[in-house]
């Protein structure tokens, strides 16, 4: 079977490979010693890879990325064999009844017209779905049920607001939702008049939650917009510490007007 491998074909092989990493005779001691805890965060960081390499358009890192994290849904798979709590096989499974029970339009008579049907059935179902898991398991539903606790802080500020909107709990335009910002950074400034540490970080937080309402709003994902953000802020940034060696200079040897008027410069020549 260890000669064989290569011959496999590619999911099987790498089904292959993963079993035998992780094999007790003669696996790898680093993949033995990982158990779901010490995985879990890579699977995060290969999602944002892969999240990377879209946003670069870069199709063979792309590809790659991809592989990487497949690697930690195989890598999860393995370790839940060993234990017989499931398998890879199972995952799949589980996916493919998901979206066929997701998509009757497609597997079955149901008829839906466009996306935005679509996006609403949907969402439906998964309230079914979600729904009938709490009456397994003896509780009450919420409209909140399945946001992960581990999500972004942003992007999880934008499920639960929406989550909360399809019930109801919402305003019906932008207007209350920039007065509720100012609201926020009025009650911001008073805990900094007071120098209020843990104050401060309480209204803080909900100054950026209102931030977030407002990009929900507006169609604007958060998370996008700051990614953005962070391109724009380090594209200029890096102008700067090139324009500053040029002239014999770093950053920190001049006070913030002098690096305000090269940032000036960077902004002109839109460095993004």
């Amino acid at each position: 079977m260890r000669n064989d491998i290569s011959k496999l074909p590619p999911m099987e092989r790498l089904l292959a490979v993963m079993a035998r990493l992780r094999d007790p005779d003669g696996g790898c001691p680093w993949d033995l010693a990982q158990d779901f805890t010490s995985i879990a965060p890579y699977a995060i960081e290969e999602a944002y890879e892969v999240a990377d390499a879209v946003s670069m358009g870069d199709m063979a890192h792309l590809c790659d990325e991809l592989g990487d994290l497949l690697l930690q849904v195989v890598f999860h798979a393995q370790m839940a064999s060993e234990q017989q709590a499931f398998d890879f096989g199972s995952v799949a499974a589980a996916i493919s009844d998901k979206m066929i029970r997701r998509h009757p339009h497609v597997f079955a008579l149901d008829k839906i017209s466009n996306a935005t049907a679509q996006t609403i059935a949907w969402e439906e179902q998964k309230a079914l779905e979600r729904a009938q898991s709490a009456r397994d398991e003896g509780r009450r539903d919420s409209a909140l049920d399945g946001v992960a606790g581990a999500l972004p802080a942003l992007t999880r500020a934008l499920k639960l607001q929406k989550r909360a909107a399809r019930v109801g709990f919402d305003w019906p335009d932008v207007a209350p939702v920039l007065d509720k910002i100012n609201e926020e950074m009025a009650e911001l400034q008073a805990e900094m008049a007071t120098d209020n540490g843990p104050g401060m970080a309480d209204e803080l937080g909900d100054l950026i939650f209102s931030m977030v309402n407002l990009a929900r709003h507006l169609e604007i994902d958060p998370e996008a917009a700051l990614r953005a953000a962070n391109a724009k802020f380090e594209g200029r940034f890096r102008y700067l510490e090139r324009a500053l060696a040029v002239r014999g200079h770093s950053p920190k040897e001049l006070d913030i007007e002098a690096l305000e008027v090269v940032w000036s410069e960077a902004k002109k020549l839109e460095v993004s």
